[in-house]
């Protein structure tokens, strides 16, 4: 089968130095872990330094580590990538102040390798977080009104989901409701989107991607073998992985079944060995079968990544 590979050439730039930089990615942090009360201010506390905390549906698993006298907090950020919504990790300096970080980060955007490999966002330039608080499952978060400018109603439908899937990671989060400047809303948009009750992840779950990648994230040095993990809705679940080097050529390959598919959604998570004699360019290109015949398969993912020799 054959691949185009002119992702590489938009990348490039991106990833230019990302061998000395990226020394540090997948390293292990502190999972996100819950948003349980609403603090003064309109804050929202979180995990404390230390804690560990599984996620809900859609978080990683994460763990705690220290550089230095840092403890680094791993959340999700949710933005774009093409018609559906793509997942990002971060990592930063340990804050009980989580939920709100993960606000901000979604409304910084996605970073310039990131926005190289066509991730982008929804959310208007411009829109500022105001505030976020937690209660009985419900989070409220409190926007400034250029959140609802500009775009359709897709525009608006994938804006709200972005902010939906990012806080509804956190355990204690089944649901989002908006304010803009202060004022509760209960319509966005001059298409009418109704949030008048609190929005969940399954009133936007047709908004997924058919194949969602988690691991490993854009730009990270990966290991040999290369653990790719994440989640399918494809035909018989069937999901294919194979390592291309920055010419092109496949140099490592596997295949796996999601737990779930045609029709449902299931994770699938495969280590992939593969051959290079250093660190280099590549990437990890995760598809589903071309059960159709039509030539190429009806989903794939790609995502560039530093490949690095076996130990």
């Amino acid at each position: 089968m054959k691949y185009a590979i002119g992702i590489l050439a938009v990348v490039v730039a991106a990833l230019l130095g990302l061998v000395a930089a990226s020394c540090g990615a997948g390293r292990d942090a502190e999972s996100a872990g819950p948003v349980p009360t609403a603090a003064p201010g309109g804050d929202v506390a979180g995990t404390s330094p230390g804690t560990t905390s599984s996620g809900s549906e859609g978080s990683s698993e994460g763990s705690s580590t220290s550089s230095g006298s840092a403890t680094l907090v791993r959340y999700q950020v949710w933005f774009t990538r093409g018609e559906s919504l793509f997942m990002v990790r971060r990592d930063e300096a340990s804050t009980p102040r989580i939920g709100t970080a993960a606000m901000e980060s979604l409304l910084e955007g996605p970073d310039p390798r990131e926005q190289a490999a066509a991730v982008g966002s929804q959310i208007p330039a411009g829109t500022q977080f105001l505030g976020l608080t937690v209660e009985d499952g419900v989070a409220t978060v409190d926007l400034t009104s250029e959140f609802e400018s500009g775009g359709g109603s897709a525009s608006m439908n994938m804006r709200i989901a972005q902010v939906v899937y990012t806080l509804t990671q956190f355990p204690t989060v089944d649901g989002v409701l908006f304010e803009l400047d202060g004022q509760p809303v209960d319509v966005l948009g001059g298409e009418g989107v109704i949030v008048d009750e609190p929005v969940t992840r399954r009133d936007y779950r047709s908004l997924m991607p058919a194949i969602l990648v988690e691991d490993p994230q854009i730009g990270e040095r990966v290991l040999n073998p290369v653990l790719v993990q994440g989640s399918a809705n494809v035909f018989e679940a069937n999901v294919t992985v194979e390592v291309m080097d920055a010419s092109g050529k496949v140099v490592g390959s596997a295949f796996t079944t999601a737990t779930c598919g045609t029709g449902c959604r299931g994770t699938f998570s495969v280590r992939v060995p593969y051959e290079v004699s250093s660190a280099t360019r590549g990437l990890i290109v995760v598809h589903d079968d071309d059960a159709a015949g039509t030539g190429s398969p009806p989903h794939e993912v790609r995502i560039p990544v530093v490949l690095t020799p076996s130990s």
